[in-house]
């Protein structure tokens, strides 16, 4: 043998080595081995020149190493056999709608199919909006009930001062001025509103919405029915409403609206003892009525040819009664508790 002989021979073997996909015990066991490939080569530096040796000696101890390189790395090969591909795969961290978001979506919904318009208006809006085009003039008693934040700004000459909107019935007129007093009307309006509580149900800010319908031979059957609809829709078939009498400045005559409770389906006993969700069998849940004449004829509306209805209540205080949530300190919609929203 050649001292080119031994190269080429060093040469092959390194190829034979790294396309080799025999596990690494094997491997090792091959090439390195007490019998193996490299001993086997290395035997053959004595055929060679003594003026040879000493270079084939380098390339020797150079090929070993190169060798244990190779050998110690596991091929793709042998990897892929320990896959198991029964193991379902890590999927994504994704978010998702916020529980308020949730509830404003579904609330849309169920009224867009009976034919309602979503609509939106201001947010701050001027004291005629909120108060006095809705039948309650300066100084009116029913005002302070509201609890109201008023913006520090320029008194309007004709609307008055600017407030935090402390109900969506501020649309109520605009939507008829919107239409320029021509009924039919059918919407719903979704908004922020203000006032100052704070309690375990109540938050200085919150979502109403608000219903309004106004046209020809509107009467109370039509709320009822539209109570109802929305009843069954949101909290599920078994559920009933019913209204009470009440007194609101903008409607006559006005109710507060109630649904049956989910957990003892309305009689207010579970296993023979008191509700201690319900109390009687009803959850309150907010305000309605047929819409006062006065409130029609701020907005441009003859009141002697049309009626109408309003509904209207908070979102949060709504999606909190749907069944198997039983949440219990409404603030907690709004906390940065990622524990308890991810479990909408």
């Amino acid at each position: 043998m050649t001292i080119k002989q031994l190269r080429s021979a060093i040469q092959d073997l390194k190829q034979v080595a790294l396309s080799d996909i025999s596990p690494v015990a094997q491997k090792q066991q091959i090439y390195l081995g007490k019998k193996g490939q490299f001993n086997l080569l290395a035997k053959k530096i004595l055929d060679l020149p003594l003026t040879d040796r000493k270079k084939a000696g380098q390339l020797l101890n150079d090929l070993k190493s190169e060798l244990e390189t190779i050998l110690t790395q596991t091929n793709p090969a042998e990897q892929e056999k320990w896959i198991d591909l029964s193991i379902p795969g890590k999927k994504p961290k994704v978010g998702h709608l916020h529980p308020v978001s949730q509830a404003i979506n579904q609330i849309s919904r169920i009224f867009e199919k009976i034919g309602f318009t979503r609509v939106r208006y201001p947010e701050v809006d001027w004291d005629w909006y909120v108060f006095e085009s809705l039948n309650m003039p300066p100084n009116h008693p029913a005002r302070d009930e509201w609890e109201t934040f008023f913006v520090d700004g320029p008194t309007h000459p004709e609307l008055g001062k600017l407030v935090l909107t402390t109900h969506t019935s501020n649309g109520q007129v605009r939507e008829m001025e919107r239409l320029h007093g021509q009924p039919p009307i059918r919407m719903i309006n979704i908004a922020r509103c203000y006032r100052r509580q704070q309690d375990a149900t109540h938050t200085q800010m919150f979502h109403q919405f608000e219903g309004l319908v106004v046209d020809k031979g509107i009467n109370i059957q039509h709320l009822k029915g539209t109570l109802d609809h929305f009843a069954k829709e949101f909290y599920g078939p078994n559920t009933k409403s019913r209204i009470r009498p009440f007194h609101f400045q903008f409607t006559e005559p006005s109710f507060e609206v109630d649904f049956s409770c989910h957990i003892c389906q309305g009689t207010g006993k579970v296993a023979g003892n008191k509700c201690r969700f319900c109390k009687s069998g009803w959850h309150e849940v907010g305000g309605a009525g047929m819409v006062h004449p006065n409130v029609l004829k701020a907005g441009g509306i003859d009141a002697s040819q049309y009626t109408g209805f309003a509904f209207g209540w908070g979102v949060e205080r709504t999606y909190s009664l749907k069944e198997h949530l039983n949440i219990d300190d409404i603030r907690l919609i709004y906390s940065n508790q990622s524990n308890f929203l991810k479990q909408f």
